[in-house]
């Protein structure tokens, strides 16, 4: 069972968020709170296991909050559920110690994944607003064609290996494109490659 503690300034949306969240089963909300400070008090208190939490609240936001839990509590992970996607306010939320970033009007079963996966240690973003952890690329890059085929084949989820295989080439030219990639691009791991590629390459699902 995943604890959840649910952080929001409005009643409504608290006590809708208890119920979706419930929906199958395997997720219990144990206590919501109405603003930061009160988020911080009651995952010193409770030790969730993640906090739901929004960024636009009274008293304290819930950057700060975010800021505030895992600082006090280290082993409870924080999932921001807001209607904010600009950049600036992702890259706050994740600088703050945000594991995943969600928007509020995302389908049930997806937020419920989502607290899935942020219990689990992995780092859900929903598609709409991933694009805002990367630069902004310029509309003509420097990758050369081997170098595209390589990051389409990363944004499949291919490792190195299996890259090698496809494009009949050795694995270690396939590090050093994935290298000269990395320069070009301005990213540092497969995942952010990867994000990117959907972004700015065609035919790159």
């Amino acid at each position: 069972m995943i604890r959840v503690l649910v952080a929001d300034d409005h009643a409504m949306v608290r006590e809708g968020l208890s119920a979706v969240l419930a929906g199958d089963g395997d997720i219990e909300v144990i206590g919501s709170a109405a603003h930061g400070a009160e988020a911080i008090a009651l995952a010193v208190e409770l030790e969730p296991d993640v906090v739901v939490m929004d960024l636009s609240m009274p008293v304290m936001d819930g950057i700060q909050a975010t800021r505030g839990v895992r600082g006090r509590v280290p082993s409870t992970r924080v999932l921001v559920l807001t209607s904010f996607s600009d950049r600036a306010r992702v890259r706050q939320a994740i600088e703050a110690g945000a594991t995943g970033y969600q928007l509020k009007d995302a389908e049930p079963a997806d937020l419920r994944a989502a607290v899935r996966a942020v219990a689990a240690g992995n780092v859900p973003f929903d598609p709409r607003v991933a694009g805002a952890l990367l630069p902004t690329a310029p509309a003509e890059d420097g990758l050369s064609p081997r170098e595209r085929e390589v990051l389409r084949l990363v944004a499949r989820g291919y490792a190195n290996k299996q890259i090698a295989t496809e494009l009949g080439i050795a694995e270690r030219t396939v590090k050093a494109h994935l290298g000269s990639v990395f320069r070009q691009i301005d990213v540092v791991d497969r995942t952010s490659a990867a994000i990117w590629a959907r972004d700015h390459l065609p035919a790159a699902d």
